[in-house]
Protein backbone atom coordinates (compact mmCIF):
# COMPACT_ATOMS: atom_id res chain seq x y z
CA UNK A 1 0.00 0.00 0.00
CA UNK A 2 3.03 2.34 0.09
CA UNK A 3 2.67 3.48 -3.53
CA UNK A 4 -1.10 3.59 -3.09
CA UNK A 5 -0.89 5.86 -0.05
CA UNK A 6 1.73 8.13 -1.62
CA UNK A 7 -0.04 8.68 -4.95
CA UNK A 8 -3.44 8.75 -3.25
CA UNK A 9 -2.16 11.53 -0.97
CA UNK A 10 -0.90 13.54 -3.95
CA UNK A 11 -4.18 13.03 -5.79
CA UNK A 12 -6.14 13.86 -2.65
CA UNK A 13 -4.32 17.18 -2.30
CA UNK A 14 -5.00 18.05 -5.95
CA UNK A 15 -8.60 16.90 -5.69
CA UNK A 16 -9.23 18.90 -2.53
CA UNK A 17 -7.77 22.01 -4.14
CA UNK A 18 -10.26 21.43 -6.94
CA UNK A 19 -13.03 20.94 -4.44
CA UNK A 20 -12.03 24.11 -2.61
CA UNK A 21 -12.36 26.02 -5.89
CA UNK A 22 -15.58 24.16 -6.61
CA UNK A 23 -16.87 25.02 -3.15
CA UNK A 24 -16.13 28.71 -3.69
CA UNK A 25 -17.94 28.52 -7.03
CA UNK A 26 -20.91 26.46 -5.85
CA UNK A 27 -21.50 27.86 -2.39
CA UNK A 28 -20.66 31.52 -2.93
CA UNK A 29 -20.11 32.64 -6.55
CA UNK A 30 -22.93 30.76 -8.27
CA UNK A 31 -25.34 31.42 -5.42
CA UNK A 32 -24.62 35.16 -5.35
CA UNK A 33 -23.63 36.01 -8.94
CA UNK A 34 -26.16 33.96 -10.92
CA UNK A 35 -29.91 33.47 -10.82
CA UNK A 36 -30.94 30.02 -9.51
CA UNK A 37 -32.75 29.25 -12.76
CA UNK A 38 -29.58 29.86 -14.80
CA UNK A 39 -27.50 27.83 -12.36
CA UNK A 40 -30.06 25.05 -12.61
CA UNK A 41 -29.77 25.17 -16.42
CA UNK A 42 -25.98 24.74 -16.25
CA UNK A 43 -26.41 21.81 -13.86
CA UNK A 44 -28.83 20.14 -16.29
CA UNK A 45 -26.40 20.61 -19.21
CA UNK A 46 -23.49 19.12 -17.27
CA UNK A 47 -25.57 16.28 -15.78
CA UNK A 48 -27.00 15.15 -19.12
CA UNK A 49 -23.51 15.41 -20.64
CA UNK A 50 -22.18 13.21 -17.83
CA UNK A 51 -24.84 10.60 -18.57
CA UNK A 52 -23.89 10.72 -22.27
CA UNK A 53 -20.13 10.50 -21.58
CA UNK A 54 -19.73 6.74 -20.84
CA UNK A 55 -21.78 5.89 -23.93
CA UNK A 56 -19.57 7.98 -26.23
CA UNK A 57 -16.39 6.68 -24.57
CA UNK A 58 -17.40 3.12 -25.56
CA UNK A 59 -15.92 1.70 -22.35
CA UNK A 60 -12.39 2.53 -23.55
CA UNK A 61 -11.05 4.02 -20.25
CA UNK A 62 -11.82 0.76 -18.43
CA UNK A 63 -10.51 -1.39 -21.28
CA UNK A 64 -7.22 0.51 -21.36
CA UNK A 65 -6.60 -0.22 -17.70
CA UNK A 66 -7.79 -3.83 -17.83
CA UNK A 67 -5.93 -5.06 -20.94
CA UNK A 68 -2.82 -2.89 -21.30
CA UNK A 69 -0.73 -4.79 -18.73
CA UNK A 70 -1.51 -8.09 -20.49
CA UNK A 71 0.45 -7.01 -23.61
CA UNK A 72 4.18 -7.46 -23.04
CA UNK A 73 5.72 -6.43 -26.38
CA UNK A 74 5.55 -2.96 -27.92
CA UNK A 75 3.96 -4.02 -31.22
CA UNK A 76 0.91 -5.49 -29.51
CA UNK A 77 0.70 -2.49 -27.22
CA UNK A 78 0.72 -0.13 -30.23
CA UNK A 79 -2.04 -2.05 -32.00
CA UNK A 80 -4.07 -2.17 -28.79
CA UNK A 81 -3.69 1.59 -28.21
CA UNK A 82 -4.70 2.27 -31.82
CA UNK A 83 -7.90 0.29 -31.28
CA UNK A 84 -8.59 2.27 -28.10
CA UNK A 85 -8.24 5.60 -29.94
CA UNK A 86 -10.68 4.82 -32.75
CA UNK A 87 -13.26 2.76 -30.84
CA UNK A 88 -15.21 5.75 -29.41
CA UNK A 89 -15.77 7.04 -32.96
CA UNK A 90 -18.04 4.07 -33.66
CA UNK A 91 -20.58 5.63 -31.31
CA UNK A 92 -19.71 9.33 -31.56
CA UNK A 93 -20.38 9.45 -35.31
CA UNK A 94 -23.83 7.77 -35.17
CA UNK A 95 -24.86 9.85 -32.13
CA UNK A 96 -23.83 13.00 -34.02
CA UNK A 97 -26.05 12.01 -36.94
CA UNK A 98 -28.97 11.18 -34.65
CA UNK A 99 -28.56 14.45 -32.73
CA UNK A 100 -28.69 16.40 -35.99
CA UNK A 101 -31.66 14.51 -37.40
CA UNK A 102 -33.70 14.38 -34.19
CA UNK A 103 -32.69 17.68 -32.62
CA UNK A 104 -36.27 18.84 -32.04
CA UNK A 105 -37.38 15.53 -30.56
CA UNK A 106 -34.42 15.44 -28.14
CA UNK A 107 -35.08 19.06 -27.20
CA UNK A 108 -38.72 18.29 -26.45
CA UNK A 109 -37.72 15.33 -24.28
CA UNK A 110 -35.34 17.45 -22.19
CA UNK A 111 -37.63 20.47 -21.86
CA UNK A 112 -40.91 19.02 -20.65
CA UNK A 113 -40.92 21.31 -17.59
CA UNK A 114 -38.31 23.93 -18.55
CA UNK A 115 -38.54 25.07 -22.16
CA UNK A 116 -35.17 26.87 -22.19
CA UNK A 117 -33.28 23.54 -22.10
CA UNK A 118 -34.23 22.75 -25.71
CA UNK A 119 -31.80 25.42 -26.96
CA UNK A 120 -28.78 23.57 -25.55
CA UNK A 121 -28.93 20.10 -27.11
CA UNK A 122 -25.68 20.65 -29.06
CA UNK A 123 -23.95 22.08 -26.00
CA UNK A 124 -24.80 18.87 -24.17
CA UNK A 125 -23.44 16.72 -27.00
CA UNK A 126 -20.17 18.67 -27.30
CA UNK A 127 -19.50 18.57 -23.56
CA UNK A 128 -20.34 14.86 -23.47
CA UNK A 129 -17.95 14.14 -26.36
CA UNK A 130 -15.18 16.20 -24.74
CA UNK A 131 -15.71 14.40 -21.43
CA UNK A 132 -15.53 10.99 -23.11
CA UNK A 133 -12.22 11.56 -24.90
CA UNK A 134 -10.78 13.26 -21.83
CA UNK A 135 -11.38 10.03 -19.90
CA UNK A 136 -9.69 8.07 -22.70
CA UNK A 137 -6.55 10.20 -22.54
CA UNK A 138 -6.65 10.24 -18.74
CA UNK A 139 -6.68 6.42 -18.70
CA UNK A 140 -3.80 6.53 -21.24
CA UNK A 141 -1.75 8.41 -18.61
CA UNK A 142 -2.89 6.23 -15.71
CA UNK A 143 -1.64 3.02 -17.31
CA UNK A 144 1.80 4.68 -17.26
CA UNK A 145 1.23 5.16 -13.49
CA UNK A 146 0.98 8.93 -14.02
CA UNK A 147 -2.31 10.16 -12.62
CA UNK A 148 -1.56 13.49 -10.93
CA UNK A 149 -1.64 15.80 -13.98
CA UNK A 150 -4.81 14.16 -15.26
CA UNK A 151 -6.35 14.56 -11.83
CA UNK A 152 -5.36 18.24 -11.90
CA UNK A 153 -7.04 18.71 -15.28
CA UNK A 154 -10.13 16.81 -14.15
CA UNK A 155 -10.61 18.49 -10.80
CA UNK A 156 -9.16 21.98 -11.20
CA UNK A 157 -9.00 23.19 -14.82
CA UNK A 158 -12.71 23.64 -15.59
CA UNK A 159 -13.46 24.86 -12.08
CA UNK A 160 -10.92 27.66 -12.45
CA UNK A 161 -12.53 28.42 -15.81
CA UNK A 162 -15.92 28.69 -14.10
CA UNK A 163 -14.47 31.03 -11.48
CA UNK A 164 -13.16 33.37 -14.19
CA UNK A 165 -16.47 33.25 -16.06
CA UNK A 166 -18.47 33.93 -12.89
CA UNK A 167 -16.35 36.99 -12.12
CA UNK A 168 -16.81 38.25 -15.68
CA UNK A 169 -20.56 37.66 -15.33
CA UNK A 170 -20.63 39.55 -12.03
CA UNK A 171 -18.94 42.58 -13.59
CA UNK A 172 -21.40 42.34 -16.51
CA UNK A 173 -18.62 41.80 -19.06
CA UNK A 174 -20.44 38.72 -20.41
CA UNK A 175 -24.02 37.40 -20.40
CA UNK A 176 -25.34 33.95 -19.53
CA UNK A 177 -25.30 32.81 -23.16
CA UNK A 178 -21.59 33.63 -23.50
CA UNK A 179 -20.96 31.97 -20.13
CA UNK A 180 -22.41 28.65 -21.31
CA UNK A 181 -20.61 28.76 -24.67
CA UNK A 182 -17.30 29.52 -22.97
CA UNK A 183 -17.88 26.71 -20.46
CA UNK A 184 -18.23 24.27 -23.37
CA UNK A 185 -14.95 25.66 -24.72
CA UNK A 186 -13.18 24.93 -21.42
CA UNK A 187 -14.25 21.27 -21.56
CA UNK A 188 -12.98 20.94 -25.12
CA UNK A 189 -9.68 22.67 -24.26
CA UNK A 190 -9.23 20.36 -21.27
CA UNK A 191 -9.48 17.33 -23.54
CA UNK A 192 -6.94 18.70 -26.03
CA UNK A 193 -4.42 19.48 -23.26
CA UNK A 194 -4.87 16.01 -21.76
CA UNK A 195 -4.28 14.50 -25.19
CA UNK A 196 -0.95 16.31 -25.56
CA UNK A 197 0.16 15.25 -22.09
CA UNK A 198 -0.78 11.59 -22.53
CA UNK A 199 1.02 11.48 -25.89
CA UNK A 200 4.12 12.91 -24.22
CA UNK A 201 4.15 9.88 -21.92
CA UNK A 202 3.57 7.33 -24.67
CA UNK A 203 3.42 8.61 -28.23
CA UNK A 204 0.89 6.66 -30.31
CA UNK A 205 2.18 4.58 -33.21
CA UNK A 206 -0.83 3.73 -35.33
CA UNK A 207 -1.01 0.03 -36.08
CA UNK A 208 -4.27 -1.23 -37.54
CA UNK A 209 -3.27 -4.88 -37.19
CA UNK A 210 -5.35 -5.24 -34.06
CA UNK A 211 -4.46 -7.73 -31.29
CA UNK A 212 -5.65 -11.32 -31.65
CA UNK A 213 -8.10 -10.86 -28.80
CA UNK A 214 -9.61 -7.68 -30.24
CA UNK A 215 -13.08 -9.24 -30.27
CA UNK A 216 -12.91 -9.87 -26.53
CA UNK A 217 -11.68 -6.30 -26.00
CA UNK A 218 -14.51 -4.80 -28.03
CA UNK A 219 -17.05 -7.05 -26.31
CA UNK A 220 -15.73 -6.01 -22.91
CA UNK A 221 -15.80 -2.33 -23.91
CA UNK A 222 -19.38 -2.61 -25.13
CA UNK A 223 -20.48 -4.22 -21.87
CA UNK A 224 -18.57 -1.65 -19.84
CA UNK A 225 -20.72 1.03 -21.49
CA UNK A 226 -23.55 -0.40 -19.42
CA UNK A 227 -21.43 -0.39 -16.28
CA UNK A 228 -20.17 3.14 -16.77
CA UNK A 229 -23.62 4.34 -17.68
CA UNK A 230 -25.04 2.71 -14.56
CA UNK A 231 -22.62 4.49 -12.25
CA UNK A 232 -23.23 7.86 -13.91
CA UNK A 233 -27.00 7.36 -14.04
CA UNK A 234 -27.03 6.61 -10.32
CA UNK A 235 -25.08 9.85 -9.67
CA UNK A 236 -26.69 12.23 -12.16
CA UNK A 237 -30.20 10.96 -12.87
CA UNK A 238 -31.64 12.85 -9.89
CA UNK A 239 -30.73 16.27 -11.35
CA UNK A 240 -31.80 15.23 -14.84
CA UNK A 241 -35.21 14.07 -13.58
CA UNK A 242 -35.70 17.07 -11.29
CA UNK A 243 -35.54 19.12 -14.49
CA UNK A 244 -38.57 17.19 -15.80
CA UNK A 245 -40.70 17.63 -12.67
CA UNK A 246 -39.72 20.90 -10.97
CA UNK A 247 -38.60 24.41 -11.89
CA UNK A 248 -34.91 24.86 -12.74
CA UNK A 249 -34.10 26.70 -9.51
CA UNK A 250 -34.83 23.46 -7.61
CA UNK A 251 -32.03 21.79 -9.55
CA UNK A 252 -29.75 24.56 -8.29
CA UNK A 253 -30.84 24.08 -4.67
CA UNK A 254 -30.31 20.32 -4.96
CA UNK A 255 -26.92 20.80 -6.64
CA UNK A 256 -25.62 22.95 -3.76
CA UNK A 257 -26.63 20.38 -1.13
CA UNK A 258 -25.35 17.54 -3.31
CA UNK A 259 -22.00 19.28 -3.74
CA UNK A 260 -21.61 19.62 0.02
CA UNK A 261 -22.20 15.87 0.42
CA UNK A 262 -19.94 14.98 -2.51
CA UNK A 263 -16.93 16.23 -0.53
CA UNK A 264 -17.04 12.86 1.21
CA UNK A 265 -16.17 11.09 -2.07
CA UNK A 266 -12.93 13.01 -2.68
CA UNK A 267 -10.57 10.53 -0.93
CA UNK A 268 -12.22 7.63 -2.78
CA UNK A 269 -11.74 9.30 -6.14
CA UNK A 270 -8.10 10.03 -5.34
CA UNK A 271 -7.26 6.53 -4.14
CA UNK A 272 -9.07 4.81 -7.03
CA UNK A 273 -6.73 6.48 -9.53
CA UNK A 274 -3.93 4.16 -8.35
CA UNK A 275 -5.82 1.17 -6.87
CA UNK A 276 -7.60 0.56 -10.19
CA UNK A 277 -4.46 -0.32 -12.22
CA UNK A 278 -2.98 -2.18 -9.21
CA UNK A 279 -6.14 -4.28 -8.98
CA UNK A 280 -5.91 -5.08 -12.70
CA UNK A 281 -2.28 -6.17 -12.23
CA UNK A 282 -3.13 -8.45 -9.28
CA UNK A 283 -6.02 -10.02 -11.18
CA UNK A 284 -3.93 -10.55 -14.32
CA UNK A 285 -1.24 -12.15 -12.13
CA UNK A 286 -3.84 -14.10 -10.10
CA UNK A 287 -2.32 -12.78 -6.87
CA UNK A 288 -5.41 -13.19 -4.67
CA UNK A 289 -3.64 -12.68 -1.28
CA UNK A 290 -2.30 -9.29 -2.43
CA UNK A 291 -5.73 -8.44 -3.85
CA UNK A 292 -7.43 -9.31 -0.55
CA UNK A 293 -5.01 -7.15 1.38
CA UNK A 294 -5.56 -4.23 -1.01
CA UNK A 295 -9.34 -4.71 -0.73
CA UNK A 296 -9.36 -4.58 3.07
CA UNK A 297 -6.80 -1.82 3.51
CA UNK A 298 -8.41 0.44 0.89
CA UNK A 299 -11.81 -0.10 2.55
CA UNK A 300 -10.54 0.72 6.05
CA UNK A 301 -8.54 3.77 4.94
CA UNK A 302 -11.44 5.21 2.97
CA UNK A 303 -13.93 4.50 5.76
CA UNK A 304 -11.69 6.30 8.28
CA UNK A 305 -11.54 9.41 6.10
CA UNK A 306 -15.07 9.42 4.68
CA UNK A 307 -16.64 8.70 8.07
CA UNK A 308 -15.14 11.75 9.78
CA UNK A 309 -15.89 13.93 6.75
CA UNK A 310 -19.54 12.87 6.97
CA UNK A 311 -19.70 13.89 10.63
CA UNK A 312 -17.82 17.16 10.04
CA UNK A 313 -20.33 18.13 7.36
CA UNK A 314 -23.49 17.12 9.22
CA UNK A 315 -22.51 18.66 12.56
CA UNK A 316 -21.48 21.95 10.93
CA UNK A 317 -24.26 22.12 8.35
CA UNK A 318 -26.49 24.64 10.13
CA UNK A 319 -23.57 27.06 10.47
CA UNK A 320 -22.63 26.55 6.83
CA UNK A 321 -26.15 27.37 5.65
CA UNK A 322 -26.05 30.59 7.65
CA UNK A 323 -23.33 31.74 5.23
CA UNK A 324 -25.47 31.09 2.11
CA UNK A 325 -28.46 33.01 0.71
CA UNK A 326 -31.64 31.93 2.52
CA UNK A 327 -33.19 30.38 -0.59
CA UNK A 328 -30.39 27.78 -0.71
CA UNK A 329 -30.83 26.69 2.93
CA UNK A 330 -32.91 23.75 4.06
CA UNK A 331 -30.96 20.94 2.39
CA UNK A 332 -30.12 18.94 5.52
CA UNK A 333 -31.94 15.79 4.39
CA UNK A 334 -30.33 15.93 0.96
CA UNK A 335 -26.86 16.16 2.50
CA UNK A 336 -27.67 13.35 4.94
CA UNK A 337 -28.96 10.83 2.40
CA UNK A 338 -26.44 11.61 -0.36
CA UNK A 339 -23.60 11.73 2.19
CA UNK A 340 -24.60 8.37 3.67
CA UNK A 341 -24.51 6.86 0.19
CA UNK A 342 -20.99 8.25 -0.33
CA UNK A 343 -19.78 6.72 2.97
CA UNK A 344 -21.17 3.30 2.01
CA UNK A 345 -19.50 3.63 -1.38
CA UNK A 346 -16.15 4.41 0.28
CA UNK A 347 -16.57 1.46 2.65
CA UNK A 348 -16.38 -0.89 -0.35
CA UNK A 349 -12.77 0.12 -1.10
CA UNK A 350 -11.62 -1.06 -4.54
CA UNK A 351 -14.70 -3.26 -5.02
CA UNK A 352 -15.54 -1.67 -8.37
CA UNK A 353 -12.03 -2.24 -9.68
CA UNK A 354 -12.20 -5.93 -8.72
CA UNK A 355 -15.48 -6.46 -10.51
CA UNK A 356 -14.78 -4.56 -13.71
CA UNK A 357 -11.32 -6.12 -14.13
CA UNK A 358 -12.38 -9.70 -13.41
CA UNK A 359 -14.03 -12.39 -15.52
CA UNK A 360 -17.31 -11.76 -13.70
CA UNK A 361 -17.94 -8.29 -15.07
CA UNK A 362 -20.89 -9.44 -17.21
CA UNK A 363 -23.08 -10.39 -14.27
CA UNK A 364 -22.41 -7.23 -12.30
CA UNK A 365 -23.14 -5.13 -15.36
CA UNK A 366 -26.48 -6.87 -15.61
CA UNK A 367 -27.18 -5.97 -11.97
CA UNK A 368 -26.13 -2.42 -12.73
CA UNK A 369 -28.59 -2.02 -15.59
CA UNK A 370 -31.42 -3.30 -13.42
CA UNK A 371 -30.47 -0.91 -10.66
CA UNK A 372 -30.20 2.06 -13.02
CA UNK A 373 -33.78 1.31 -14.01
CA UNK A 374 -34.65 1.02 -10.33
CA UNK A 375 -33.06 4.44 -9.65
CA UNK A 376 -35.21 5.98 -12.38
CA UNK A 377 -38.33 4.34 -10.94
CA UNK A 378 -37.46 5.56 -7.43
CA UNK A 379 -37.13 9.11 -8.78
CA UNK A 380 -40.39 8.85 -10.72
CA UNK A 381 -42.11 7.83 -7.49
CA UNK A 382 -40.38 10.01 -4.90
CA UNK A 383 -39.77 13.35 -6.67
CA UNK A 384 -43.46 14.11 -7.35
CA UNK A 385 -44.30 13.21 -3.74
CA UNK A 386 -41.34 14.62 -1.82
CA UNK A 387 -39.65 17.08 -4.20
CA UNK A 388 -35.89 17.49 -3.96
CA UNK A 389 -35.75 15.43 -0.74
CA UNK A 390 -37.34 12.58 -2.69
CA UNK A 391 -34.51 12.72 -5.21
CA UNK A 392 -31.97 12.32 -2.40
CA UNK A 393 -33.81 9.35 -0.89
CA UNK A 394 -34.05 7.78 -4.35
CA UNK A 395 -30.29 8.15 -4.87
CA UNK A 396 -29.48 6.60 -1.49
CA UNK A 397 -31.87 3.70 -2.05
CA UNK A 398 -30.40 2.89 -5.47
CA UNK A 399 -26.81 3.10 -4.21
CA UNK A 400 -27.59 0.99 -1.16
CA UNK A 401 -29.04 -1.84 -3.23
CA UNK A 402 -26.34 -1.58 -5.90
CA UNK A 403 -23.43 -1.57 -3.43
CA UNK A 404 -24.92 -4.37 -1.34
CA UNK A 405 -25.19 -6.58 -4.42
CA UNK A 406 -21.59 -5.81 -5.42
CA UNK A 407 -20.39 -6.58 -1.90
CA UNK A 408 -22.16 -9.94 -1.88
CA UNK A 409 -20.99 -10.81 -5.37
CA UNK A 410 -17.29 -10.32 -4.59
CA UNK A 411 -17.73 -12.35 -1.41
CA UNK A 412 -19.36 -15.19 -3.36
CA UNK A 413 -16.88 -15.27 -6.26
CA UNK A 414 -13.57 -14.41 -4.56
CA UNK A 415 -14.26 -15.52 -0.98
CA UNK A 416 -13.15 -12.17 0.41
CA UNK A 417 -14.83 -9.16 1.96
CA UNK A 418 -13.50 -5.70 2.89
CA UNK A 419 -14.51 -5.60 6.55
CA UNK A 420 -12.20 -6.39 9.46
CA UNK A 421 -12.37 -5.96 13.24
CA UNK A 422 -10.85 -2.52 12.72
CA UNK A 423 -13.91 -1.52 10.67
CA UNK A 424 -16.10 -2.06 13.75
CA UNK A 425 -13.67 -0.06 15.89
CA UNK A 426 -13.82 2.88 13.50
CA UNK A 427 -17.63 2.72 13.39
CA UNK A 428 -17.84 2.81 17.20
CA UNK A 429 -15.39 5.71 17.34
CA UNK A 430 -17.47 7.67 14.81
CA UNK A 431 -20.67 7.04 16.79
CA UNK A 432 -19.02 8.25 20.01
CA UNK A 433 -17.75 11.43 18.33
CA UNK A 434 -21.19 12.06 16.80
CA UNK A 435 -22.89 11.75 20.20
CA UNK A 436 -20.35 13.99 21.94
CA UNK A 437 -20.32 16.84 19.42
CA UNK A 438 -24.03 16.83 18.61
CA UNK A 439 -24.86 17.80 22.18
CA UNK A 440 -23.40 21.30 22.13
CA UNK A 441 -22.68 24.25 19.84
CA UNK A 442 -20.77 27.51 20.12
CA UNK A 443 -22.25 31.00 19.96
CA UNK A 444 -19.58 32.67 17.81
CA UNK A 445 -19.61 33.63 14.13
CA UNK A 446 -20.53 30.62 11.93
CA UNK A 447 -17.01 30.42 10.45
CA UNK A 448 -15.48 30.41 13.95
CA UNK A 449 -17.97 27.77 15.08
CA UNK A 450 -17.15 25.54 12.10
CA UNK A 451 -13.41 25.90 12.59
CA UNK A 452 -13.48 25.33 16.36
CA UNK A 453 -15.78 22.30 16.29
CA UNK A 454 -13.88 20.76 13.36
CA UNK A 455 -10.51 21.14 15.09
CA UNK A 456 -11.80 19.50 18.27
CA UNK A 457 -13.43 16.62 16.38
CA UNK A 458 -10.37 15.93 14.24
CA UNK A 459 -8.02 16.15 17.24
CA UNK A 460 -10.04 13.57 19.19
CA UNK A 461 -10.48 11.31 16.16
CA UNK A 462 -6.82 11.38 15.07
CA UNK A 463 -5.63 10.99 18.65
CA UNK A 464 -7.62 7.80 19.18
CA UNK A 465 -6.62 6.38 15.78
CA UNK A 466 -2.97 7.05 16.53
CA UNK A 467 -3.01 5.85 20.15
CA UNK A 468 -4.65 2.49 19.37
CA UNK A 469 -3.07 1.95 15.92
CA UNK A 470 -6.43 1.05 14.38
CA UNK A 471 -5.03 1.22 10.83
CA UNK A 472 -1.45 0.31 9.95
CA UNK A 473 -1.36 2.65 6.96
CA UNK A 474 -2.96 5.58 8.75
CA UNK A 475 -0.70 5.02 11.77
CA UNK A 476 2.41 4.96 9.57
CA UNK A 477 1.30 8.17 7.87
CA UNK A 478 0.55 9.90 11.17
CA UNK A 479 3.74 8.61 12.73
CA UNK A 480 5.70 10.25 9.93
CA UNK A 481 4.22 13.69 10.58
CA UNK A 482 3.14 13.49 14.24
CA UNK A 483 6.17 12.09 16.06
CA UNK A 484 5.68 12.58 19.78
Amino acid sequence: MGIVLKQSLNNTIVTYIGFAIGAANTLFLYTNFMQPSNYGLIQVILSVSSVLMPILAFGVPNSLVKFYSSFKDQKNQDSFLTLMLILPLFLIIPVTVVSYAANDMIGNLLSRQNDVVREYVWHIFLVGMAMSYFEVFYAWARIQMKSMFGNFMKEIFCRVGQTVLLLLLYFKLIDISFFINALVGFYIARTLIMKLYSYSLRSPKLDFHFPNNWRNIVKYSALIILGGSTAIVLMEVDKVMLNNFLELENVAFYAVAGFIASTIAVPSKAMHQITYPLTANYLNGRDIPALTQLYQKSSLTLFIVSGILFLLILLNLNELYELLPNKYAGGFMIVFWVGLAKVYDALLGNNNAILFNSDYYRSILFFGVLLAVLAILFNLWLIPNYGINGAAIASFSAFFIYNSLKLGYVKAKFQMQPFTHETIKVLLLLIIIAVIFSTFSFSFHPLVNIALKSILMIALYVGVLYRFKISEDVYAFLNKYLKF
